[in-house]
């Protein structure tokens, strides 16, 4: 399946392409000795004309037929290439970027390329229960992995200390997997999916 690029792409986005839009599918969760249950997922992430994507994906539990039956959870966050924020980019608070984008064109973003050839990534993910993520990691063609650098917990949330997360294109479907640590346990897995591009 070949990747559309959009013509108003933020040139710094351009690696981040193969995921624009809405996907869709199942999967399984779990975690420990917490039982495995199917879910479907809706995955969305868009460009609005800033260096970032802004993600959310919505899931709702599945009974033994494969029908949903309600709301399991919802997450949002923003994606964006990991690099040092200069005067020209947005923020902090609500200041506003340059007209003209910090990173130009193409050649401005190959400069970026890390050792291993990809680019680095952070990632930016709220939850509903008093707990935010912050992810670090690479983009590299059409695959991303990540790392937890921070876990931020309100007073009362659940224990919940890091994950790592990794997303693949394969065949045109968005592949992902989570693991976490969590209740004092150490990383394991936690949840998978196969999505399908569905706008």
């Amino acid at each position: 399946m070949p990747i559309e690029i959009p013509s108003d792409l933020t040139p710094e986005l351009v690696p981040f392409a193969w995921l624009l839009g809405t996907w869709e599918g199942d999967g399984f969760m779990g975690y420990g000795e917490v039982e495995q249950r199917p879910f479907r997922q809706r995955v969305t992430f868009e460009q609005n004309g800033l260096p970032f994507l802004e993600y959310r994906a919505e899931t709702t539990l599945l009974d033994e037929e494969g029908q949903p039956m309600r709301p399991a959870t919802v997450e949002q966050g923003f994606w964006q290439l990991d690099r040092t924020l200069e005067d020209g980019d947005v923020g902090p608070g609500m200041l506003p970027p340059d007209l003209v984008p910090v990173l130009k064109g193409a050649e401005d973003v190959e400069r970026l390329r890390n050792g291993d050839g990809g680019f680095d990534v952070l990632v930016t993910l709220t939850h509903p229960g008093g707990i935010v993520e912050l992810y670090l990691g690479q983009i590299k063609g059409p695959r991303i992995d990540l790392a937890t650098d921070a876990v931020v917990r309100a007073r009362g949330a659940k224990e919940y200390s890091s994950s790592t997360r990794m997303y693949g294109l394969v065949h045109g479907d968005l592949f992902w997997a989570w693991d976490m640590a969590a209740f004092g346990e150490p990383l394991a897995t936690h949840a998978s999916a196969q999505l399908k591009k569905i706008g």
